[in-house]
C-alpha cells in the first residue's frame, strides 16, 4: 500500500512539473511527456494494472488543469499503461530500466498514445490525421524518447 501511495504522489509531483516547468524547454511547440515515463516506468517495475491506473489518474488530472478536452489525456495515457503493462516481467526488472528495452517501451507507448490523443483531438478541425500525427506525433514521441534517457542512464550506473 505504501508503495501506491509513493506513486500517487510522485505523480503529483510530476503533474506540476509537467504543467509549470516542461513548457519553459519546448522545441518547436513539442514538449516531451514526462508523465509517460513515469507510467513506462511503472508499468514495466509494477505491471499493467498499476500502470494502466496510473495512466487514468496522471491523464485525468491533466485533463482537469488544462480545461481543452475532459477525457482524452485520460484515455490516451490509460492507453498506453497497459500497452507498456505487456513488457513487465518480475525477474527482468533492473536490466529492462537500464536498456535501451526501455527506450522501445516508451517510444512505443508514446506513439501508441498520440496516435490516440491526435486522431481524436483533430477531429472537426482543418488538420488532416497524418499532419497531426507526423508533425505533433512523431516528435513528441522522439522528445519523450530522449527524456527517456535520464532514468536508463541513472539505472544503467546502478547496474555497473
Amino acid at each position: 500500500m505504501q508503495r501506491y501511495l509513493q506513486y500517487a504522489l510522485i505523480t503529483l509531483a510530476l503533474v506540476i512539473f509537467q504543467t509549470t516547468l516542461i513548457p519553459f524547454i519546448s522545441i518547436a511547440n513539442t514538449v516531451p511527456d514526462i508523465l509517460l515515463v513515469w507510467i513506462v516506468f511503472i508499468a514495466v517495475q509494477a505491471g499493467q494494472i498499476p500502470a494502466t491506473i496510473a495512466g487514468f489518474g496522471a491523464g485525468i488530472i491533466i485533463d482537469l488543469i488544462g480545461g481543452q478536452f475532459l477525457g482524452l489525456s485520460a484515455l490516451s495515457k490509460t492507453i498506453a499503461g497497459f500497452l507498456a503493462g505487456y513488457f513487465f516481467s518480475d525477474n527482468k526488472i533492473e536490466q529492462t530500466l537500464g536498456s535501451y528495452r526501455f527506450l522501445l517501451v516508451v517510444a512505443l507507448a508514446s506513439f501508441v498514445h498520440n496516435i490516440v490523443y491526435f486522431t481524436i483531438l483533430v477531429q472537426g478541425s482543418s488538420i488532416s490525421f497524418f499532419t497531426a500525427v507526423f508533425q505533433f506525433g512523431i516528435f513528441s514521441t522522439l522528445y519523450t524518447t530522449a527524456a527517456a534517457l535520464f532514468p536508463v542512464f541513472s539505472y544503467y550506473r546502478k547496474l555497473a
